[in-house]
This record gives structure tokens, sequence and C-alpha cells, in this order.
């Protein structure tokens, strides 16, 4: 082979590695994130989060220790939080889009959710007083995806408005 087609099939696997791969990371860097959830927030007047790596490492931890079984359960810690759980690969972004989406099932005059439906991840994305978050996303060892987002300081406090 010679050096000229060498190179093309450089160029070859680096597009293919371009288009067909990169972008399945593109939705889970914390700009993505952060983006999707300052979206949300700013359709309600709510001011825009920062990227805190003190808690993105929180939830790194948490998502580590969730590799192993990929159960749905809340971390209990000091922060606000969103988890999410799909059988095969869910983006960062499509997770926020889920919590987001409860929207539809949130009632402001009487701040509650719809019979029988959740809002409280919505609630806790524009919750006016988190200012900063961090998020993970893990591949668990059975293939599964677990993704947490962090929020400081919480919210989704009873009987207080999120914005």
């Amino acid at each position: 082979m010679n050096i000229f087609n060498q190179s093309q099939n450089l160029v070859l696997a680096t597009t293919i590695f371009l288009v067909f791969i990169a972008p399945l990371r593109a939705q889970d860097s914390p700009q993505d994130f952060l983006a999707a959830h300052n979206q949300a927030r700013a359709a309600v007047g709510v001011g825009p989060l920062t990227w805190d790596e003190r808690v993105a490492a929180y939830a790194r931890d948490y998502a580590n220790q969730r590799r192993g079984d990929c159960a749905l359960e809340h971390s209990s810690g000091p922060y606000g939080e969103n988890i999410a759980w799909s059988s095969g690969d869910m983006s960062g972004i499509g997770a926020v889009n889920m919590w987001v989406n409860e929207q539809a099932d949130y009632d402001y005059g009487s701040n509650t959710c719809a019979s029988g439906k959740q809002c409280g991840h919505y609630t806790q994305i524009v919750w006016k007083n988190s200012v900063r978050m961090g998020c993970a996303k893990v591949r668990c060892d059975n293939g599964e995806t677990f993704i947490t987002c962090n929020y400081d300081p919480q919210g989704n406090f009873v009987g207080q408005w999120p914005y």
C-alpha cells in the first residue's frame, strides 16, 4: 500500500469517527447538560445554573457507585438530585428533556402535580435558589445507562414555589 492510500484510509477512518461516533458523546458534556437546564429555566424567567466541579464530582462518585447495578435509587446526599435510567444508551440531553417534559403535569397556580404524575424533576431544574449543578452518566455493567444531576442549593421544599 502506498502512502497515498494510507492517507486516504486515515481520512476515511477519521470521517467515519466524526460522523458516527463523535455525535453519540456530544450530548453528554457539561455544556450540553447546562444548556438543556438553562433553556428550561429561561423559559420561566429563572437565572442560569453554572457548572460546579465539586457538585459534578459528587455526581460522578454516585454514578460510579451505581455502575454495578444501575439501580434507580437516590443518593440521599446534600444536594438536590434528579436521576434517570435507560435500558439503552440515553444521552444526558435526553435525560434532561425527559425531566423538563414533566412541566406539562405541573400546575404553577396550585404548585402541584397532576394526579398520578411526577413533576419534581422539573421543579428541581427550575428551582430559583439552585445556582450550581453537576451531572454524570455511566454505562452500567449490564449495558444500561444511569444519569444523575445534582443541584446546589437543593430545591423542592414542601410549600414553596420553585420560582
